[in-house]
């Protein structure tokens, strides 16, 4: 896992950059790629890359890589994990490798199939790759949108791109300025992307599944290849389907822990991680497993499950403990690092049990993010979106967008212009691009999705929208870590069997008859393998006491002159005065004042940055 950046041109505008400029927007990147740094630079610019070495450890994987012939040039941030299958096509054709990297894999999938290539590559990635005799510079993100990548035009006509906005704002022409629109939709959604918009204006998103390629001569898109919806599944009939999902797990798990560094896994104590344990320890035979939480009544289950867990697989285990004074300077230290707000409190765990796990040794952690949103594990979100059905006068559903939004907001659409002073109210456009964008995306995964029940739909909305921000949640915390999380719920190919099954085998709504059932075919496909009381344990979220910890920031909001900007007089009363009563404004206002603070702030300077420091 590494982290990638460019700056190119078709004009001589990006060779007047000094190469000191580049390689300090490189180096914000080095916790990405701790392990080597590379350079390249030709008449079209600049490549830069940190590498995180995971696969063939040796020189041979250094980037930026280029073809035989120097006609194309790599920057890559990922793992492919059909890597074999697609060498052997690769080779029929003639191409001879000389490496055993992945990364040289993708470079002459790329040079051979161009945007094509993106139906052929299993994984998780983001990478660009320049063509310099054409001029042109094809940018990619794979479909779940594990890896993220960040875009910009300078005013001189560079495209300007990274794994991270802050190297971004190294450049010295991107300017650092928030964008409204999405500051105001993540106070509703506590996500820091709006589709392809992001926190700071000008600077967007690749999105999960897009594959661009950019006419650097002209400064636009010539063409563009989106797979995130590439398959239309259709429902499969017949048999319990639980043995195919297993099977399709399985080669998913087993896919997932190629490696060449040690290896580990997250362990929470559920189903999800438990499986993934379950399967890695009989392939490896030895297993390193981790969990991480708060260890105060009513936050401490987790530990217990995994710690039994643990004890049944035989792995060796370690338990991360998260205090109160951990989490605040955590908390800042993030922001400063990223110079995006937290999305949601989970990420100080992630992060501090990344930190434990990469002290101990291991490179590569597996988790478990994707089976919920794939097989239906959100039992109160199910069965509101059941009620809502119900609802409907006939079988359209044209606000499914609105539903999801109003149902999940945690500062909804009437308390925004409380919050919200006027004149930041009206920049954000009064949340018309937010509710734009709920409206579209829910009209997207209509589209060619089953129809045996109209929960499908809902379903897959939850994929495309909650399971982005959980994964983009996951890189970050463990690449603050040089860590290489792997998702194997979160693949393509788990996803395509997922949708394809009938809504009866992934989730049943409970009534006074039936207590229904959540990720039926995925407990049903591992019963026998794990404790009941794993297989039957309900979902849990946020492990941690966040809705009193968020107090611990509160006073940033009467502070900062950041904060006094953005929020109303007695929205900041309200919170300063209960934030414990008041998280669900608490937690979303805090991270946007600390956000603020961290680019344009001079309230609490301070106070923030010593924060900072004493998480260092």
């Amino acid at each position: 896992m590494c982290g990638i950046l460019g700056i190119l041109s078709a004009s001589t505008n990006a060779n007047s950059l000094d190469q000191r400029v580049v390689e300090k927007m490189r180096d914000r990147l080095t916790r990405r790629g701790p392990d080597d740094a590379g350079l390249w630079h030709g008449e079209m610019g600049w490549l830069a890359h940190r590498r995180l070495e995971v696969i063939d450890p040796t020189s041979a994987g250094h980037q930026p890589m280029l073809t035989e012939d120097g006609r194309y040039v790599i920057v890559y941030n990922g793992e492919l994990y059909n890597d074999a299958e697609v060498r052997q096509e690769l080779e029929s054709l003639g191409v001879r490798f000389t490496t055993h990297c992945d990364t040289q894999t993708v470079l002459y999938a790329v040079a051979q199939w161009g945007l094509e290539a993106a139906k052929k590559l299993r994984g998780m990635y983001a990478l660009v790759v320049v063509d310099t005799l054409e001029h042109t510079v094809i940018l990619a993100r794979d479909p779940m949108g594990i890896k993220p990548m960040y875009t910009t035009w300078a005013p001189t006509g560079c495209l300007v791109f990274g794994s991270e906005i802050p190297a971004i704002l190294e450049h010295p022409e991107v300017d650092c300025r928030p964008d409204w629109i999405t500051a105001s939709a993540y106070l509703s959604s506590i996500r820091t992307t709006l589709g392809t918009r992001t926190m700071f204006a000008g600077i967007e998103a690749i999105e999960p599944g897009q594959w661009v390629r950019v006419d650097l001569k002209n400064r636009k898109i010539v063409q563009r290849v989106n797979c995130w919806d590439e398959w239309s599944p259709t429902i499969l009939d017949g048999a319990p389907s639980s043995a195919l999902v297993r099977e399709t797990i399985e080669d998913s798990v087993c896919a997932h822990l190629r490696t060449d560094v040690p290896m580990c896994a997250l362990l929470s104590g559920g189903l999800d991680s438990a499986i993934l344990a379950l399967i890695a320890k009989r392939e490896l035979g030895t297993l390193r497993t981790y969990c991480a939480g708060a260890k105060i009544d009513g936050f401490d289950d987790d530990f217990y499950f995994a710690r039994m867990l643990a004890g049944v697989l035989g792995t060796e285990h370690t338990e991360v403990v998260i205090e109160k004074e951990q989490f605040a300077s955590s908390w800042a230290a993030m922001i400063d690092h990223t110079g995006v707000p937290m999305s949601t409190p989970n990420e100080v765990a992630i992060h501090a049990v990344a930190k434990e796990l990469r002290a101990q040794g291991n490179v590569v952690a597996l988790s478990g993010e994707g089976a919920d949103e794939l097989f239906g594990g959100y039992a109160p979100i199910m069965m509101q979106c059941t009620d809502y059905l119900r609802t409907l006068t006939d079988h359209s559903d044209p606000e499914g967008g609105l539903f999801h939004l109003r149902a999940n907001a945690w500062i909804g659409k009437d308390q925004k212009p409380l919050v919200l002073n006027s004149e930041v109210w009206r920049s954000a456009d009064s949340d018309n691009a937010l509710r734009a964008h709920y409206c579209e995306t829910f009209h997207q995964v209509q589209q060619n999705t089953p129809t045996d029940s109209g929960l499908q739909p809902h379903l897959r909305f939850l994929r495309r929208m909650n399971l982005t921000n959980l994964l983009q949640r996951l890189d970050t915390a463990t690449m603050l870590a040089s860590v290489e999380g792997r998702t194997p719920f979160a693949d393509w190919r788990v996803a395509q069997l997922a949708e394809s099954l009938p809504m009866h085998d992934k989730f049943v709504a409970g009534d006074e008859h039936n207590e229904g059932g959540t990720k039926i075919s995925l407990r049903e496909a591992f019963r026998k393998d794990l404790p009941d009381s794993i297989v039957n344990r309900p979902k849990q979220s946020f492990p941690m006491p966040f809705q009193s910890w968020v107090a611990q920031h509160a006073s940033v909001l009467r502070t900062s002159s950041f904060a006094r900007s953005v929020f109303t007089p007695e929205a900041i009363r309200l919170v300063v005065a209960d934030p414990e009563q008041r998280c669900m404004l608490a937690w979303p206002m805090v991270n946007l004042a600390l956000w603020g603070e961290r680019w344009w702030g001079d309230g609490v300077g301070t106070e923030f940055r010593e924060l900072c420091e004493a998480e260092q």
